[in-house]
């Protein structure tokens, strides 16, 4: 199988129960809920994604075979087989991982991470699942370490999110190119999580800092 990757690229994990851990992050191109395209977007599933997940391009973008991912992801990384941690992304990453593509990503030494809408079901190889659910969306995916809901989202049933097996429950503000949406956003994230405790704020760090 031929993997369309948008961009795969070495940083520091930003988001999340993993923040502030050395990552490659593996984006793959495509996804179920969002065309990609400005002119589909009102009419999508997902209308606030902020990911560029159209295409090729990106860097270190392409197609690839599952061991050529693999040693490339390896390479990125750079010396040392410790601690070998690969984010699969997207876009929907699970519309193309397959079983290929994770025993060539444990030959590597890689610990794996997904961060999924929740509409397919995560591969039973990856070591860190996170789910991210989409208002509007049938999520099958409703276990696994981390769900990281979008806040404000109307029509989230976060009440029935709380019966799911996940290790955390995450809000992490909407982001917006609007500042004072931006501001609205976090305002209602630190409202939410203040009167309900058992969920936890997440920020995005790497926007924040400024880094990929």
């Amino acid at each position: 199988m031929s993997y369309a990757v948008k961009e795969l690229f070495p940083t520091i994990q930003g988001e999340g129960v993993q923040a502030g851990r050395k990552a490659v992050f593996c984006r793959f191109a495509g996804c179920n809920l969002w065309s990609g395209r400005e002119e589909d977007r009102a009419s999508a599933i997902c209308q606030f994604c902020d990911t560029d997940f159209v295409g090729t391009d990106g860097k270190n973008g392409g197609r690839f075979g599952a061991a050529q991912l693999a040693k490339r992801a390896a390479m990125l990384w750079g010396d040392g087989l410790e601690n070998r941690y690969i984010v699969l992304t997207g876009g929907e990453p699970m519309l193309q991982v397959d079983d290929a593509l994770i025993d060539a990503l444990d030959a590597e030494g890689f610990e794996i991470a997904i961060e999924s809408n929740g509409t397919l079901p995560v591969h039973p190889g990856i070591d860190w699942v996170c789910v991210s659910p989409k208002a509007g969306s049938d999520v099958v995916q409703r276990s696994g370490n981390e769900l990281k809901l979008v806040w404000p989202q109307p029509g989230s049933d976060w009440k029935d999110m709380e019966s799911w097996a996940f290790a955390h429950h995450l809000i992490q503000p909407m982001d917006s190119f609007d500042a004072q949406q931006n501001i609205a956003n976090r305002k209602a994230a630190m409202d939410f999580v203040a009167l309900h405790p058992r969920w936890r704020l997440s920020l995005q760090n790497h926007k924040i800092l400024g880094i990929p």
